[in-house]
């Protein structure tokens, strides 16, 4: 909703919705009263205001096949459309609200508005009040919240480990450090010395060159049996790692629920089911709303003088007398306009009802949706897992394949190098021995020296990777906190919201009654309990809103009182508060800057103008549906409409 709207002035234009013909009515910021006597069109016109606002509680006039609803609110414009086709009617267009269910609860506060009556029908108070939360949508969020909090402190618990690790480490790269510094002494010793030797045997070149590559040969051969135990120690390792991934796919893959076709397939049947069922209701709500339109408009022909019958010898009936009988249109007897309008009153509750189990087989369809969806989602991760578990078997064999060809190539490696040092110890010779020492030692330095330096290069690897994964503990502690912070917040969400929902109801009941003076009526007030109730074979704790009722005697003194003892007027006032208690714990006027009241003639005139005048303090947009008599005690500067 755009917020510069609320105080914006609306246009709403009617045709063929309910009992109106036609109309057009401007309603400026404010209060808006609808006067008239009953059967003008007052209702009508009030739930055509809900239809464009997105409500289904309205009706396509009786003998009409298409009418509409428009709405202009600054320069935007929301419709609503109906068309009987074939017996049934369908609604379409742009309302202003996608979904309803908090406008209708404690916006649209007509007689039969459930927030309205569940004072006098002593309803859960809690339950409706928290009806519009989807309670299902903060447990998934906390569940998610819950695991991002354990994968965020995991995480610092790991990078715990890790700065454990690294002094270690630090250790290592020393004593690797220092080591490979001894060893390239220690060879630059031994060249040296092999130098010395070199000037001794000049004489017998020849027969070094070929020694010398004899040795060089074989300190090939020892680099490249070096190779292969490097390569045959990183295969194993990666067979570990498969191994260990295989394991966590075949229990990821056991952990997964069964879904069988059968399921799926009972599931689907269920929703056609269900799907079936609301379109049998939603024919019986179209239904109902036709009668009660067509009744609306016979009832508002009737106490117009516009409807006229013939008695017995055919001659035409006298125009409605003072007690305001008129000839049954059904039955042709004479009954009064209270018994139709009663008759009228109870189709509209039918059909509200047939919406509240349209609606709740709407909820029940997406429970049902949502479940057939997770099994598809579950048995596509099934499918995934197997597929992965396959790749990680034939991975597994490759990298066995692989090991038994590098264990193979090793030994043939482990045979040549013992062959070239049996021929180079067969050249050994007197003049020979201290320099094929010297050449062994040195090649054997060589190696050491690159052994080393690969085993340092692999821990300095290992510290530059703690110390990366180091470098985000801050921002990961940050999260984590973040992250409990909104858990507290989801968790006391609906506590919250209980609460606010008392504390607005008290202290709105306590100024409205010191406005309204009701004699002996000290206070209305909630108050917020814990009980414990049983679910299957566990006991939990539930909040409920009990209301208290309390009086005092002409003594003064104070005594509580039971809501069956409330009159009329209080049990009325009492239901109005309680909605407008949720109108603004769930801040209703950021999505829809109406509320509609009707049907107050309970409360006298003094204490409905006093009762508009508290609501409008909260209300950019208040209609009110009123008596001649009633609508006279308001304020003279209330927007006034008589013609409907």
């Amino acid at each position: 909703m755009n917020t510069n709207q609320s105080q914006e002035t609306a246009t709403v234009a009617v045709e063929n919705v309910g009992g109106i013909t036609e109309t057009s009515v401007t309603l400026p910021a404010g209060v808006t009263v609808l006067a008239g006597r009953n059967a003008t069109n007052r209702t009508s016109f009030l739930h055509a205001i809900m239809a464009a606002l997105g409500s289904d509680d309205a009706s396509l006039k009786g003998d009409a096949d298409k009418g509409q609803v428009e709405l202009a609110i600054g320069d935007e414009t929301y419709t609503r459309q109906f068309t009987r086709q074939n017996g049934q009617v369908t609604t379409g267009g742009d309302p202003y609200l996608d979904d309803p269910t908090v406008a209708d609860l404690f916006a649209f506060l007509l007689e039969s508005n459930d927030a309205r009556q569940a004072v006098a029908r002593r309803d859960d108070l809690r339950d409706l009040i928290m009806r519009p939360v989807d309670t299902d949508e903060i447990e998934r969020e906390i569940e998610r919240l819950t695991s991002e909090r354990e994968r965020l402190q995991d995480e610092l618990d790991e990078l715990d480990s890790l700065k454990s690790d690294l002094p270690g480490l630090e250790e290592e790269r020393r004593q690797l450090t220092d080591d490979i510094e001894e060893k390239r002494t220690e060879l630059e010793r031994v060249e040296d010395e092999l130098e010395a030797q070199d000037a001794d045997v000049e004489t017998q070149r020849a027969e070094k060159q070929e020694l010398e590559e004899r040795l060089a040969d074989l300190r090939e051969k020892r680099d490249t049996l070096e190779e292969i135990r490097y390569d045959i120690e990183t295969e194993k390792e990666s067979r570990e790692e498969l191994r260990a991934e295989k394991r966590e796919l075949e229990d990821e893959l056991d952990d997964l629920p069964e879904s069988p076709a059968a399921d799926q397939q009972e599931l689907e049947e269920t929703i056609e089911r269900l799907r079936s069922r609301k379109q049998s209701l939603e024919a019986d709500v179209d239904e109902l709303q036709s009668i009660v339109s067509f009744n609306e408009d016979q009832l508002d022909a009737a106490t117009d003088g516009g409807f006229t019958a013939l008695d017995d010898s055919g001659s035409v009936t006298d125009r409605l007398v003072a007690d305001r009988e008129v000839e049954c249109w059904t039955c042709g007897s004479t009954v009064e306009t209270d018994q139709i309008e009663a008759t009228v009153e109870r189709l509209r509750e039918s059909m509200q009802e047939k919406l509240a189990d349209v609606r709740e087989i709407e909820d029940e369809l997406a429970d049902v949706k949502a479940k057939k969806r997770e099994g598809e989602r579950e048995q596509q991760r099934r499918e995934s897992l197997e597929r992965e578990l396959e790749e990680t078997d034939d991975e597994l064999e490759r990298t066995a394949d692989a090991i038994e060809q590098l264990t193979d190539r090793r030994e043939d490696v482990t045979a040549e190098i013992e062959a070239l040092e049996d021929e180079v110890e067969a050249r050994d010779d007197e003049t020979y021995s201290e320099v094929l020492d010297l050449h062994k030692e040195a090649n054997q330095l060589e190696y050491d020296i690159g052994r080393t330096e690969n085993e340092l290069e692999r821990v300095e690897e290992e510290i530059a990777d703690i110390e990366d994964r180091l470098a985000d503990e801050d921002d990961i502690e940050e999260r984590l906190a973040a992250v409990r912070e909104d858990l507290k917040h989801e968790r006391t969400k609906i506590e919250r919201l209980e609460r606010d929902a008392v504390d607005a109801f008290n202290a709105h009941m306590d100024d409205v009654l010191a406005r309204l003076g009701y004699e002996n009526l000290d206070r209305i007030w909630l108050e917020r309990t814990e009980q414990s109730v049983r679910e299957g074979r566990r006991k939990t704790t539930k909040s409920a809103f009990d209301l208290h009722v309390i009086r005092s005697t002409s003594s003064g003194a104070t005594y509580e009182d039971t809501i069956d003892h409330l009159s009329e007027s209080e049990r009325n006032v009492t239901g109005l508060v309680f909605a407008l208690a949720g109108y603004l714990v769930h801040d209703v006027h950021e999505t829809v800057p109406f509320m509609l009241l009707d049907s107050l003639e309970a409360i006298d005139s003094n204490r409905i103008a006093a009762l508009v005048e508290y609501f409008e303090e909260f209300v950019p947009h208040l209609v009110v549906a009123l008596l001649p008599e009633d609508a006279q005690a308001l304020d003279d500067e209330y927007r006034r409409v008589t013609d409907l």
